[in-house]
C-alpha cells in the first residue's frame, strides 16, 4: 500500500521514508533487528479498538518478521514468527534468540528457520495483567551486559545458560535508551526526558539508602511542544493545556526517548535524544550536556520540532537506532492512544466528533536518513568470526558496536581474548575500549590486575567502568595495588572519576580503614557540596556505615555536610529495617483506575452503560452527574444503594428500580470501592478525584432512615 507523506515535515537535511505499512502490519508498538538486519515487529491490535477498549484480552497480538526481498529498502513481505499473543509489548534479539514480553510473562525462545523453539519462561511476574500504559516494557540491552526495562525495577541477563533477575532503580513509563557511556534515559507522560547521572546500579549498593539526587532526574524543565495543528488530548478542557488556537502547549503523552548513536547523521546529532510525542503527532529533538556529575538536556529549538505532521493518525510510540545508522520510527497509527481507564469525558467526545475511533487497522514503520549519509553494508553477524566482530567494536554505529560485543560474549569466542585485551588497553577509539572491557566481563575473564591497567590509561570513561567492575575483586591480596591506583586517580582531581572512586571505597575500607578512609575524606572535602558524589560514597559504605559514623575525627571534619546527614539517615533506616523499596517490590501492581475500570464494567456498566450515559429504564447517566462529582455521596451510593426518583443535571429519572448497595458483598473491599470511585470520577467528570479507603470504611456506618437504600433528599442533607 502506498502511503503519502505530504502532511509530514522533517528537519532540513533529512528524509523520511515508509519501509512498511498496512496491510503488512497492524498497530506496531516495538521493533528490533536480527543478525541480518531484518526488522521484527511486536503488534498490539487489541489495544483500544474502541472507546471501551473492547477485545483487550483477546489473543490478537503477534510478532512479525518484515522482509525486503527485492532489496529496494521497502518491506513487501511479512511472515508471522509468533501469533495468538495477548498485548505483546517488547522484544529483543539476544543470546541468539528472541526475548519478548507478553503480560504477565517474559519469555525467551530460540530461533530455528524463523520459527520459535525451546521456549523458556524468564519471569512469571514480569508485567501484571492490567493497564497496558503501566506495565514493564522496552528490553534495552545496555553496555554493562544487563537488559533494562521501562516501568520496572528489575534487570535481566543470562549467564552460562541461566537467566538472572535482580533489582535496579525504577525507571520511566514507556521506552528506555542508553548513551555511549551506558547511562539510561526514559520519560513519562508529562516529562519529556528523565535520566540517571551515573551508571546503573552504582548508587544502590546500600539497600537502606535511597538515592534522590542522581537517579530518576528531570533533565529539562522545558516541557513545551510545538504541534502544527490542533490535536485531541485527554485534558484539553483544563487551563493551560491548549493555547488560544487549541494547540497543545506541554507534553501530555511523551514516550520512548532514543539517544541517537547511529553515526550516520552529522556530528551535531551525535547522542542527541529524540522523543515521541504521539498526542501531538510529532518527534522532538533534545541536546545533552554532560557535566561530569550530571546530565542536562535542552530542546534543540523553540517553536519548532524535528518531525511534525497534520495527520492525527501519526502516533510515534517507539524509536530505534538501526543497523545502517538510520533512525526507525514505530508509528502505531491509531486514533485512540490513551487507555480507556484514563480517558476524560472531554476526550471521549472529541474521539467521536473526529471519528478517531475508526483509525484501528493501520500501522507503519518509518525510517529517517540524513540526505548525505552513505548506505553502509549491514554485517551478517551469524557468519562473522571473532576477528571481524572485534573490528566492529570501533564502528561509528552504536547498534553495530553493541551487537558485536554481545555476539562475542554469547558465542563464547574466547580464543580472541588477546585481541580483545589489546583493544581494551590500547585502542585509539575510546568507545571500543569500554565495549572490549565488557566483552571480558561477559566472558568472566577480568582480573584486578587487568582493571588496574585500564585505570592507568588516559580514557576517563573506561577508568570509571573499571572502578565499577573492581568491586568484584576486593580482597587482601589486592590492597597494595588498590591503594596505589586509587591515589593516582585521586590526584587527577576529576569530577567524573571522583563519583566512581568514592563509590568504590566502602568494601576496601572494611579491609583496611587506615589506608582507604583518607581517600574518601579527600573526595568528600573537595566535593562537599556535590550531591552526586555524596550519594555515591554513602551507597558504597554498606557494611562499614556504622564504622564510619563512629569515627569522631572524621565526623568532625565533615560535620554539617550533606554526607553526614545522608549517612545518619541510612543508618537510622537500617536499624528500623526500612529497605529501599526496589528490594521489597516484587512486581508492579495494577494501578487503581485500571482496577476500578474492571470492576465498573463487571458491576456497573450493565445498567449505567459502558459510556456512563445511562440506560433508559435501568439507570440514570453518570456522565457529569452531581452524584459523581461528590465523592462521599458517590461512596454512600455504592455502599448502601439508591432508589428514585433521582435528578441528574436537572432532569428527573424515576425508574421504579433501586440500585442495590455493595456493602453486603464481602468480596468487595474498601480499597475496591476507592478504585471504582477513582475510575468513575475520571471517566465521567472533568475533575478526577479519589477518596481514602479509611473514609470509605467510616461511611459504612452511615445508614439511611430506612436502613436500606438512600433516597436523594437524604444524600443532599448529608452534604450540609
Amino acid at each position: 500500500m502506498r502511503v503519502s507523506l505530504d502532511s509530514y515535515k522533517i528537519e532540513a537535511g533529512f528524509e523520511l521514508k515508509v519501509i512498511a505499512s498496512e496491510p503488512l502490519l497492524k498497530a506496531p508498538v516495538a521493533i528490533d533487528f536480527d543478525s541480518k538486519g531484518r526488522t521484527w515487529v511486536a503488534q498490539m491490535p487489541g489495544y483500544m479498538n474502541d472507546i471501551q477498549g473492547s477485545g483487550e484480552k483477546d489473543p490478537t497480538g503477534s510478532i512479525l518478521i518484515l522482509e525486503d526481498l527485492d532489496e529496494d529498502g521497502i518491506a513487501e513481505h511479512s511472515k508471522v514468527f509468533m501469533d495468538s499473543l495477548v498485548m505483546p509489548r517488547a522484544l529483543a534479539h539476544v543470546y541468539g534468540g528472541l526475548l519478548y514480553a507478553e503480560p504477565p510473562y517474559l519469555w525467551f525462545v530460540e530461533i530455528e528457520n524463523d520459527r520459535p523453539v525451546n521456549k523458556v519462561m524468564v519471569d512469571s511476574i514480569y508485567a501484571v495483567e492490567g493497564n497496558p500504559e503501566h506495565q514493564p516494557n522496552s528490553l534495552e540491552l545496555n553496555i554493562d551486559n544487563w537488559i533494562y526495562n521501562a516501568k520496572s525495577n528489575f534487570r535481566y541477563r543470562r549467564i552460562n545458560g541461566v537467566w538472572k533477575k535482580e533489582p535496579t532503580t525504577f525507571r520511566g513509563q514507556w521506552g528506555i535508551t542508553h548513551d555511549n557511556f551506558g547511562r539510561l534515559y526514559y520519560n513519562d507522560n508529562s516529562r519529556i526526558l528523565l535520566g540517571d547521572y551515573v551508571l546503573p546500579n552504582t548508587l544502590i549498593r546500600n539497600k537502606y539508602f535511597i538515592p534522590k539526587s542522581s537517579v530518576d532526574k528531570l533533565l529539562t524543565t522545558d516541557q513545551r511542544v510545538y504541534p502544527v495543528h490542533a490535536t485531541s488530548v485527554n485534558r484539553g478542557y483544563a487551563k493551560g493545556i491548549l493555547n488560544a488556537d487549541s494547540v497543545l502547549v506541554n507534553a501530555t503523552a511523551a514516550c520512548s526517548p532514543l539517544v541517537y548513536r547511529g553515526g550516520a547523521f552529522t556530528e551535531s546529532y551525535d547522542q542527541n535524544v529524540f522523543i515521541c510525542i504521539p498526542e501531538g503527532n510529532l518527534i522532538k529533538r533534545a541536546l545533552l550536556n554532560f557535566t561530569g556529575d550530571s546530565v542536562i538536556a535542552k530542546q534543540a529549538w523553540q517553536n519548532k520540532e524535528f518531525l511534525t505532521s497534520t495527520d492525527e493518525g501519526f502516533r510515534p510510540v517507539s524509536l530505534k537506532n538501526g543497523p545502517e545508522g538510520s533512525m526507525y520510527i514505530v508509528d502505531m497509527h491509531r486514533g485512540i492512544i490513551g487507555h480507556q481507564a484514563y480517558m476524560s469525558p472531554y476526550l471521549r467526545e472529541k474521539v467521536k466528533e473526529d471519528r478517531l475511533d475508526t483509525l484501528v487497522n493501520f500501522g507503519r514503520i518509518l525510517k529517517v536518513n540524513h540526505v548525505d549519509a552513505m548506505a553502509d553494508v549491514i554485517p551478517d553477524f551469524d557468519n562473522l568470526n571473532g576477528t571481524e566482530l572485534i573490528s566492529l567494536l570501533s564502528n561509528k554505529n552504536g547498534w553495530i558496536r553493541d551487537r558485536a560485543q554481545h555476539y562475542l560474549i554469547f558465542k563464547g569466542l574466547t580464543q580472541t581474548i588477546d585481541a580483545v585485551i589489546d583493544v581494551a588497553l590500547n585502542s585509539k577509539n575510546k568507545l571500543s575500549q569500554i565495549h572490549a572491557l565488557y566483552v571480558l566481563e561477559g566472558w568472566d575473564a577480568l582480573s584486578f590486575d587487568f582493571l588496574v591497567e585500564v585505570m592507568n590509561t588516559d580514557n576517563r570513561e573506561a577508568i570509571a567502568h573499571a572502578l565499577v567492575l573492581s568491586q568484584h575483586f576486593v580482597s587482601e591480596e589486592n590492597i597494595e595495588n588498590a591503594v596505589s591506583v586509587f591515589n593516582s586517580i585521586l590526584k587527577k582531581n576529576e569530577l567524573g572519576l571522583d563519583i566512581y572512586l568514592g563509590g568504590s571505597l566502602g568494601s576496601w575500607i572494611a579491609l583496611d580503614e587506615g589506608r582507604f578512609t583518607p581517600i574518601m575524606i579527600e573526595i568528600l572535602k573537595r566535593r562537599k557540596l556535590n550531591s552526586t558524589i555524596t550519594e555515591s560514597v554513602v551507597s558504597g559504605l554498606t557494611g562499614v556505615d556504622t564504622l564510619i559514623s563512629s569515627n569522631e575525627a572524621l565526623m568532625n571534619i565533615l560535620k554539617h555536610t550533606e554526607f553526614v546527614n545522608k549517612l545518619v539517615r541510612s543508618i537510622s533506616d537500617k536499624k528500623q529495617g526500612k529497605l529501599n523499596s526496589i528490594y521489597t517490590r516484587k512486581k508492579i501492581n495494577e494501578d487503581n483506575r485500571t482496577s476500578g475500570a474492571k470492576m465498573f464494567f463487571q458491576i456497573c456498566a450493565s445498567c449505567h452503560g459502558a459510556d456512563g450515559k445511562g440506560i433508559e429504564g435501568l439507570a440514570p447517566p453518570l456522565m457529569n452527574s452531581e452524584h459523581v462529582k461528590n465523592t462521599e455521596r458517590l461512596a454512600l451510593i455504592i455502599l448502601h444503594g439508591l432508589k428514585g426518583p433521582v435528578h441528574v443535571n436537572g432532569e428527573e429519572y424515576n425508574m421504579n428500580l433501586a440500585m442495590p448497595g455493595l456493602i453486603r458483598n464481602e468480596s468487595i473491599s474498601d480499597n475496591d470501592i476507592a478504585d471504582i470511585i477513582s475510575y468513575v470520577t475520571n471517566a465521567f467528570s472533568d475533575v478526577p478525584k479519589t477518596l481514602r479507603r479509611e473514609r470509605i470504611n467510616e461511611l459504612r456506618s452511615i445508614k439511611s432512615s430506612s436502613g436500606m437504600e438512600f433516597i436523594e433528599e437524604e444524600l443532599k442533607a448529608l452534604d450540609k
